[in-house]
């Protein structure tokens, strides 16, 4: 081929690359995991075993954790990131679950396990689930606590993580307890064991565009606005109150007896294992507190269940908390009822903020006459929180964020390739990507694209010179691989978990 032929294959197989790459670029750029959920009930049987008649225990939820279904506990407020072109996902989950069992005296406990902060990576066809966990061996009583262990791996069965959406959400994935997990597990069970299947859902961000710098413009002279200070008569510029009522209430509402739900209405926000009552308005000073709150919730259910709660205030005066709200029931219908007490002292701002944080909480006679006398006066409930901003710049505490609900994807659904485990489903399968962009060319496409354009060319300079004598160059042989090598072999997805005996 003639030294002007070559040159202009190259630049034109140049043309054709420089306007696919940009293209790939922008198709594989990760996108951010901000907000979901994971369901995950760890081991049901573990759960029966502590709270019943032998271990005698019983678990209690942190940082923000709740229980949903019949034996799931939810943990909340996903961060990560998500790569469409290849399906690679992580995302790391708030809250935590403590276990208590076996007590041995003194409020202390043989079985002590927590498990915290959960984490999924997927690669591929199977997946790993870290944990943190704090566990005291069941023999010899000393306590560990580890970060981020790999404790059980998880199975896609075939599902195809690639794609574009803007969520992400799995459904019931087998998990199987690893060597690590077992070892953490304070030794209750061996690795291999079943445990119960992970759900997750997950909001994706398409990532910002950087955009070009453009050149300061002359700042235009303005008024200095005066920096925030406390508020000399008292008023608080916004406030909210968290408070879940009671975990085992919200179970038995939606539990088979009750087999009833709740509703938030008002502005109120569901953050799982709490309800955020916000828009708080009132006044604080030296240490004691007045605030009325916005939203309301209410609980239905069978056997005459039907609880509203609306119109929540909260007062704190000589270190003494107490939540009120206006009540509607089948046995109690009146106005800032007093519903819990709870601790406040040493109420004192901290950088414009005022905060009460999971305070523990007793029902008052006239709370336990709001619940038909399902609690007696003095029962523990939810903890309280509360935070009062008193500067325009100061910042309430974030709700925990459940991200969007799980729905149906729009894109086709992937085909488990299994039979024998349970269904399972993803929402980023062969989906377009966001904001506009178009999926990127295939690599073997753009191959053939160049392929043809050469050819062509070619074609041209042989025509050409029809008067010469055709030569056929001699095509390199193809690369033989060294010896005692051998071409990797596909990764295979581990077997289902056994079912237990």
């Amino acid at each position: 081929m003639p030294a002007r032929l070559r040159a202009l294959v190259t630049v034109l197989c140049a043309v054709v690359l420089g306007a696919l790459l940009p293209a790939t670029a922008a198709h594989a750029e990760n996108r951010t995991v901000q907000g979901g959920r994971l369901d995950w009930g760890i081991k049901s049987s573990f759960q029966s075993y502590v709270t019943g008649p032998v271990a005698k225990g019983s678990y209690s939820l942190t940082g923000g954790a709740a229980t949903v279904g019949g034996s799931a506990f939810r943990f909340h407020s996903a961060t990560g990131a998500y790569d469409g072109d290849t399906g690679a996902f992580r995302a790391a989950f708030s809250g935590g679950v403590h276990f208590l069992g076996h007590r041995t005296g003194a409020g202390a406990y043989q079985l002590d396990l927590t498990i915290s902060r959960p984490s999924v990576s997927i690669s591929g066809s199977t997946g790993t689930l870290h944990v943190d966990v704090v566990s005291r061996a069941k023999d010899t009583g000393a306590v560990t606590t580890s970060r981020q262990v790999p404790f059980a791996s998880l199975s896609l069965g075939g599902i195809d993580m690639r794609g574009g959406g803007d969520s992400v959400a799995l459904d019931n994935l087998p998990a199987t307890l690893t060597t690590e997990g077992a070892a953490s597990f304070a030794g209750y069970y061996t690795a291999g064991t079943a445990l119960d299947p992970v759900s997750l859902s997950a909001d994706v961000r398409t990532p910002v565009r950087r955009q070009e710098k453009q050149p300061p413009s002359t700042p235009t002279r303005t008024e200095k606005s005066p920096s925030p200070e406390r508020s000399s008569t008292g008023a608080i510029e916004d406030s909210a109150v968290d408070w879940g009522v009671r975990r085992t209430f919200r179970e038995y509402v939606t539990g088979d007896i009750a087999d009833g739900k709740w509703a938030l209405s008002e502005g109120a926000q569901d953050g799982g294992a709490l309800f955020r009552f916000p828009g708080g308005e009132g006044t604080y000073e030296d240490g004691d507190l007045t605030a009325a709150f916005e939203g309301a919730v209410r609980f239905t259910g069978a056997h005459g269940l039907d609880l509203s709660l609306s119109g929540v205030r909260a007062t704190v005066e000589d270190g003494r908390g107490t939540l009120y709200a206006d009540v509607k029931s089948p046995d109690l219908t009146g106005e800032e009822v007093p519903l819990v007490t709870f601790t406040a002292e040493d109420l004192k701002p901290a950088d414009g903020l005022v905060r009460v944080t999971e305070a523990p909480a007793k029902l008052t006679a006239r709370g336990a006459e709001a619940f038909g006398g399902m609690y007696r006066a003095g029962t523990g409930m939810d903890p309280v929180s509360l935070a009062v901003a008193l500067t325009a710049d100061a910042k309430l505490p974030a709700l925990p964020d459940l991200g969007s609900a799980p729905t149906a994807s729009a894109s086709a659904s992937p085909q488990p390739k299994r039979t024998t485990e349970p269904e399972t489903s993803a929402e980023p399968v062969a989906s377009a990507t966001a904001d506009g962009d178009f999926p990127a060319l295939p690599v073997s496409l753009a191959a053939g694209a160049l392929l043809l354009v050469a050819a062509a060319l070619v074609a041209v300079a042989v025509r050409r010179r029809r008067t010469r004598p055709a030569t056929s160059p001699t095509s390199p042989s193809s690369p033989v691989p060294p010896s005692g090598s051998a071409a990797p072999s596909s990764p295979t997805s581990p077997s289902g978990p056994s079912d237990e005996a």
